[in-house]
């Protein structure tokens, strides 16, 4: 199970242990990690689950894939290059020790 290292935007960090084939939005709400509500279900139609990936994993996290993950980061606040919406990050064996950080707010 890929460990994912969650850092909320005043630098407290929570690592969990997420099961190959969910999402990191998945695996934030399931362990109530705060920072990350994931509203709409993993839909990708909300944006709050919005993070950055730590410049480390961009490689092997991916980049914004689809045109709906792409708009919606569009329209969420304080986007950067390595911006993603966890809901879209399916974790794997590859993705353990993933790091990702959140922004100071979802909405």
């Amino acid at each position: 199970m890929p460990k994912v290292i969650y850092i909320t935007h005043d630098g407290a960090e929570h690592v969990v242990d997420v099961p190959v084939g969910l999402s990191a939005m998945e695996g934030a709400v399931q362990n109530a990690i705060p920072g990350i509500d994931g509203d709409c279900g993993g839909a990708a139609a909300c944006g709050t689950c919005h993070v950055f990936v730590d410049q480390a994993w961009i490689a092997k996290a991916g980049t914004p894939g689809s045109t709906i993950e792409k708009e919606m980061l569009e329209l969420t606040d304080n986007v950067a290059p390595n911006s993603r919406l966890s809901c879209q990050i399916k974790l794997t064996a590859e993705l353990d020790g993933l790091v990702l950080r959140m922004p100071l707010g979802q909405h």
